[in-house]
């Protein structure tokens, strides 16, 4: 057995002797453990909150979306269109028309993000396990439907179905100053709604879905569009997609991928997690400082065993080395304990869900977690940085030879 870690090992774990400098061992161990697990829980959380997220953007947002870098709208064109579609992995293209309205149901009204897709955004199968209420269409016939998020039904009590009351759209023209006449300031269609579906509050509160020609005909957009929507083929990589797309359609249109589309929030979540992880290694450097006085007080209550050592022979490597292990043995063994206690933890949350979110209609019961392999073995190191700086002065006293008249 190595000898540092020997002699280490019997005065944290003596049997024969128990005195305060063990206590004190003992509650930084255990201190260590519980800001370990705590920050194991917390980085998990964050990255639970962000697999959450992404699954619900995923669920309504397309996997490449094509926007114009410059201005709001563009025209689109057969020979736009040849060239998206003949780019190798893209499976489907959704024309897109999305816009500020203004909606009317009845007696109640609201402002909504009015989103005119092609037929083939059916064909995407992104919402289809998000309709709550009512079915997927958007056309029956010559009769168009509007699909609306559960928050605009309950704001504007709207019943899905109700062909004697649809919804009112208004859309505000981009008319010249100076005009009076009210029927050319705003456009005015009516539209049944067909469903309700339900992803995430940002949406179900804002969205109105409608067919194509309903937008186009009520914005007057005419053959322009403002985003394109593409699906890949399920054996295509979407990145590679994206690079085809655009390299084929140059630095005039914006090719974006399902993290760029959010990409300020991903951003935001990356950096409350980076001030999360340097809180809890506050935290831990912290509770550590408690192994630093009791290694202080070891080589105090040493000082006959350091002497002993030195008159047979050991030098002051050896003897740093039986105080740095020291110091190591509270530290990984806390640290053990909490990566060992918060996955415990972070497991049984995705298992049983016990800690509830708190939200009615929240899309998931629990608190979402998901362990990173990374986050252990980040939270490891940072623990082995702090413990070799906590423990090298003591160490280096400790390595002294003392005198008789220091004993």
């Amino acid at each position: 057995m190595n000898l540092p870690f020997f002699i280490a090992k019997r005065y944290l774990f003596s049997k024969r002797k128990r005195n305060f400098i063990n206590i004190i061992s003992g509650l930084t161990l255990i201190l260590v453990a519980v800001c370990t697990a705590a920050l194991v829980i917390v980085l998990s959380v964050f990255n639970g909150l962000e697999h959450l997220l992404r699954s619900l953007n995923q669920s309504f947002d397309p996997q490449i979306k094509i926007e114009v870098v410059e201005g709001k709208s563009f025209e689109m064109t057969d020979e736009l269109r040849s060239r998206i579609q003949n780019v190798a992995g893209v499976a489907i293209v959704t024309e897109v028309i999305e816009d500020y309205a203004y909606a009317r149901y009845r007696e109640a009204n609201q402002v909504v993000t009015l989103k005119g897709v092609s037929e083939n955004f059916i064909d995407q199968h992104r919402i289809d396990n998000a309709i709550a209420e009512g079915n997927l269409q958007l056309r029956q016939g010559e009769t168009s439907y509007a699909i609306v998020g559960r928050g605009v039904q309950y704001s504007l009590s709207i019943q899905v179905g109700d062909e004697f009351h649809p919804l009112q759209i208004y859309y505000i023209n981009n008319v010249k100053p100076g005009v009076v006449d009210l029927s050319k300031i705003y456009s005015h269609e009516n539209i049944i709604v067909g469903a309700a579906f339900s992803i995430v509050q940002s949406f179900d509160e804002n969205y109105v879905i409608v067919p194509l020609e309903f937008a186009r005909d009520v914005m007057q957009y005419g053959n322009k569009r403002t985003s394109l929507e593409v699906k890949v083929t399920d054996n295509a990589s979407p990145a590679a997609v994206q690079q085809k797309l655009q390299a084929a359609l140059g630095d005039t249109y914006s090719v974006l991928s399902l993290e760029e589309q959010h990409k300020d929030l991903y951003r935001l979540l990356k950096i409350e997690k980076l001030f999360a992880f340097g809180g809890g290694v506050l935290l831990l450097g912290i509770a550590s400082i408690n192994i630093f006085f009791s290694l202080m007080m070891l080589v105090l209550d040493k000082k006959k065993d350091i002497s002993l050592l030195a008159s047979m022979g050991a030098d002051q490597s050896l003897l740093r080395k039986v105080f740095l292990t020291e110091g190591a043995l509270i530290a990984v063994g806390g640290t053990v304990i909490g990566l060992v206690l918060g996955a415990g933890f972070c497991f049984l949350q995705q298992r049983f869900g016990f800690i509830s979110m708190g939200m009615q209609n929240s899309v998931t019961e629990g608190y979402p977690v998901k362990m990173i392999l990374s986050d252990f073995a980040y939270i490891t190191l940072a623990m082995v940085v702090i413990t070799f700086l906590v423990s090298y002065r003591p160490a280096q006293v400790g390595s002294r030879t003392f005198s008789p008249a220091d004993l």
